[in-house]
This record gives structure tokens, sequence and C-alpha cells, in this order.
């Protein structure tokens, strides 16, 4: 068999080349799918529950995306190392601005957020297991607990991601970075005061526990059941449905009622007599109405 017509050249390539490439693409795409199969059996035997077909599928839900684009770009790498760009282009160097230097710089952009996206996702879900065995528990605590955590571990993530972004995609210079921000942290605290001290009013009701999630109480003229405590704010379902949401400096700076720690609840009825009630009648109401009260008891 002639196989000569492999090594015609296009744009600095030969056309084996371009078949290697298009193998490597095609392979990597069958392989992927077993590998990712794989990588979430051993994720959720890490985090999942037993034999919960529901965990499972949240499982898939949240990384088979990112695992996918995560593979995908390395099936992309290692299928673009086999060809080269053309010299006629004359291209400058990736270590000059250009092309190459964008393509590069791209592609290590797309592989960081891939791989934080993955780990973000992975942070979900974890969320999603430790909540349900904290809603098995009896303590409230855990309840408000674990959404602040894990909001709180999301934020460092995407802190790392960025700092990693800045260090190796945009060559910034982290330490020289951080010594500015030091210097000008006074002006950002000033700007940003009012989130600061929603934040430190955060762990402050995380650690003096005047209310859990699920008690209900009344603050400022709002009445109703605690649904979340998070880095800014505190919602509260009212009894008409609606959500009010409360800055956390003020939950710490007013005055508030915990309807929910009342070892007792005084009820007040008002009970209507006419003017020709009898004596015994009313006697007879209010033997039975104490009746009522101690089979209550």
């Amino acid at each position: 068999m002639d196989l000569e017509f492999l090594g015609i050249e296009f744009l600095n390539n030969s056309v084996k080349d371009y078949l290697y490439f298009v193998l490597t693409i095609i392979i990597g795409l069958i392989v992927v799918r077993p590998i990712i199969s794989y990588l979430l059996k051993i994720s959720y035997k890490l985090f999942g529950g037993k034999d919960s077909q529901d965990d499972k599928e949240k499982l898939d839900a949240l990384l088979k995306k990112p695992l996918h684009y995560f593979f995908s770009l390395m099936i992309l790498y290692v299928g673009s190392s086999m060809l080269d760009l053309p010299i006629e282009w004359n291209l400058n160097d990736s270590s000059e601005f250009g092309i190459k230097m964008i393509i590069n710089k791209g592609f290590y952009l797309a592989v960081i957020c891939s791989i934080f996206w993955t780990i973000l996702r992975s942070v979900e879900f974890i969320g999603i297991r430790l909540k349900d065995k904290a809603a098995q528990t009896e303590s409230k605590v855990d309840d408000g607990l674990i959404p602040f955590a894990i909001d709180l571990t999301k934020v460092i993530v995407i802190i790392f991601a960025l700092v990693i972004i800045l260090g190796n995609v945009f060559n910034v210079n982290i330490t020289a970075l951080v010594a500015g921000l030091g210097v000008g942290g006074v002006a950002i605290a000033l700007a940003s005061k009012e989130s600061l001290e929603n934040l430190l009013g955060s762990f402050t009701i995380f650690f003096d526990k005047p209310f859990a999630v699920g008690d209900i109480i009344t603050l400022g003229g709002v009445t109703g059941v605690v649904e979340r405590v998070g880095f800014r704010s505190t919602r509260i379902r009212t009894y008409d449905k609606s959500i009010v949401t409360v800055p956390n400096k003020n939950i710490i700076n007013t005055e508030l009622d915990n309807l929910g720690l009342r070892p007792v609840r005084r009820v007040k009825f008002n009970i209507g007599l006419t003017y020709d009630t009898k004596i015994e009648q009313i006697k007879n109401i209010v033997d039975d109405i104490q009746k009522l009260v101690d089979d209550h008891q």
C-alpha cells in the first residue's frame, strides 16, 4: 500500500500528524467516560451515603460536567502537541505577547477554572451530605453552622483560585500585591465597613447562640422562623410566608426575643357573658375551664 501521502505537509504539519491528532481526540473521548465514572464511584464512596440513589444522582449532576470539561481540555492538550503552528506565520514566542501567549494563557486559565469548578462542586456536595446528617440530630446549631461553613469554604476556594490565576496566568507578583493591599487596607476596610460589621455579626451569632435555625424570634417588630444565617444577613420567614432579610449587625445591636425558648406560653381569652347570666352558670363555666386546664397539664 502506498502511504507516501502521509508525508504530504500542510501548514507545516504532515497528514500523519493530523491523523495522530484526530485519533488522539477520538480515543480520548472514548476513554474519558469510564474514567469519569470510576472517579465518581470513588468520590461517592468517600463522601456519599450508603446505597442512596438520590445521592448518586446529586453527585453525578454536580461533578460530571466539570470533570468532563477538565478531561476534554487534557485531551485537546495532548492532541494539539502533535501539531506545530506554521513557521510562515512568524509568530512570537509564548514568552512574548502574541497569539502563542494568548493561546497558552487562555488554556491555563481554562484548566485552572475547571479544576476549581470541580472543587467547588465537591464542596457543595459535601455540604448537602452534612446538611442531611445535621437534620437527623436534635441540635439546631449545626443546621445553621454547616451552611455558613460551606459558604466560607467556597469563598476561600475562590480567593485561592484568583491568587493562582493572577500569579500563573497574568504573572502578577503576589507578594507585591499583598504588600500593596496592606498599604491600601485601611481604605478598603473603610469602604467595606458595613460588610465587615455584618460578617463579624455572623460570627457573634454562632458563638453567642442567641437563636438557631428553626427558632421563632421577634426582632425589631418582625416575628418569624429563622431559615438561614449567612455572611451578611439572616433570613426570617414571617407568618405571612414572606422572607425578611435582616443585616447581622442589626441583630447583635437590637433586642431579640427568642420565642422558641419559652418553657410555657401564656394565652389570653376573653369570654363574653350576657347580663342575665346567673351566678351558678358563671361558677360552672369557671369550673369547666379549670378542669380543661388541669386535664391539659
